[in-house]
């Protein structure tokens, strides 16, 4: 396997602004990181509006600057009930305006031709700046498989399209390694690595519990995770950390937490 990009991604701290998260990562020796720039109104999630927020924009832009650090992709532009998709528009030029390539996007919509629809708008909205939309199921969300996401990907006919592989999401939702070989190449740019237990629940409040606040250090738990990263057909990918665990950060501290995040990843994806 080659040498990738790890990225640092928000959730794993979602409450520290982007320019403490920046340096915090170049510190803790990522390459890149992801930021959550389109609030989602969670309770106890503070938000980081850079287009609504000049001073918090400058401040992240002089933050990467200093630091080499990589603004790689930026979410989450959700398509939902009661959400105008264009209503996402400033937040995505303002990533673009800092080299953001990558969209992400979940879907939490059941009408199948009205979530379609709307992914194509956003995918219209992207191509503006530049910018693809990649889709990461989620298991509690509506579209929460591949199977269902490789159908919007087909029925949308953009080129500007991607799909994220959560690993957690990937395992939870019972997602087969060869469904990944049957999707192109292309729809491949990032991926999301951190680790849970065997057990998979049924209950919607504890998929989310761990989801937000109690994922295990990648190769800690019982995802494959290699072999699932080992069967996306495009092997030139950021890893992307996503590793949101409330005890052991309060405990460690970011920097400490997120230094070994990194650490495990690597010796997962035998990187290190």
């Amino acid at each position: 396997m080659p040498k990738h990009l790890y990225s640092l991604v928000h959730l794993t701290n979602i409450n520290c602004p982007p320019p403490q998260f920046i340096y915090t990562a170049a510190k803790a020796g990522y390459d890149a990181v992801s930021l959550r720039t389109i609030p989602l109104g969670l309770p106890g999630e503070s938000p980081y509006n850079l287009a609504q927020n000049p001073q918090l924009m400058r401040e992240t832009r002089q933050a990467l600057s200093e630091t080499g650090i990589r603004y790689t992709d930026t979410e989450i532009a959700r398509i939902a009930d009661n959400i105008d998709v264009k209503d996402h528009e400033p937040a995505m030029a303002a990533a673009a305006e800092m080299g953001v390539t990558h969209v992400l996007t979940n879907i939490w919509i059941q009408d199948k031709e009205c979530y379609t629809e709307q992914f194509i708008r956003l995918c219209e909205l992207a191509a503006q700046y530049g910018q693809d939309v990649n889709v990461e199921f989620v298991t509690w969300a509506s579209v929460s498989n591949l199977r269902q996401t490789k159908e919007l990907l087909l029925a949308s006919g953009r080129k500007n399209v991607g799909i994220v592989v959560d690993t957690l999401h990937f395992y939870r939702s019972r997602v087969t390694l060869s469904e990944l070989e049957d999707c192109p190449k292309e729809w491949f740019h990032y991926a999301h690595l951190c680790d849970c237990g065997a057990e998979i629940p049924t209950e919607v409040e504890a998929l989310v519990h761990t989801g937000r606040a109690e994922r295990l250090y990648p190769g800690e738990g019982a995802v494959p995770i290699q072999d699932i990263i080992s069967h996306i057909p495009n092997q030139d990918i950021i890893y992307g950390l996503e590793v949101p665990h409330a005890g052991r950060l309060s405990e460690l501290g970011f920097e400490e937490y997120a230094r070994r995040v990194l650490k495990a990843a690597k010796a997962c994806m035998s990187e290190d």
